[in-house]
């Protein structure tokens, strides 16, 4: 069967500002937000956990387990630093958020990171990890991928704009 509306991941490092972006979006879009991360503290999606960095270890097939049936019916903005462990087959756009190491920083600190963690996001900033993720899980796909700064609230708004667009004009198949 297929979706009435589009799926559509936004992902990057923690921090670059994807569930403030999701937020938005879900209210102007009427797309559904799933907070991944909040999914797996809650639904215990993990088999580990880091003391050192303070997060779960999630487990790939238990969130997309999870993910599956929203997926399915369609409508949803997953919000997640992670793409590789999803199937293509369910998304409709992927959109990778980026922010200047030294806004990313700032963001951190004020969630009272570690210095180790803010140390490794902003390291994982740096090397694009999140946009290499995602390019080399799709990259056999037609998946559009599109890496959108996210740094000023004029960055959100143009994304946001561009991303409503396609959202608006999603058609089926």
């Amino acid at each position: 069967m297929a979706r009435s509306k589009p799926n559509i991941l936004v992902t990057g490092t923690p921090g670059v500002g994807k569930t403030t972006f999701c937020e938005a979006l879900a209210g102007s879009t009427q797309l559904q937000h799933l907070e991944v991360s909040k999914m797996v503290r809650e639904k215990r999606l993990y088999k580990e956990w880091d003391d050192e960095l303070d997060c779960s270890i999630f487990d790939e097939e238990m969130v997309y387990d999870a993910l599956e049936p929203l997926l399915e019916a369609g409508g949803c903005l997953i919000d997640f630093h992670s793409s590789a462990f999803l199937d293509d087959g369910l998304l409709d756009l992927v959109v990778v958020l980026r922010a200047d190491t030294s806004t990313l920083y700032d963001r951190l600190e004020r969630r009272h990171y570690p210095e180790s963690k803010v140390k490794q996001n902003v390291e994982a900033e740096i090397f694009q990890t999140c946009l290499d993720e995602a390019r080399e899980a799709f990259e056999e796909t037609e998946l559009a991928i599109w890496e959108l700064p996210h740094d000023t609230e004029e960055h959100m708004q143009e994304a946001l704009e561009r991303v409503q667009e396609f959202a608006q004009s999603y058609t089926p198949g």
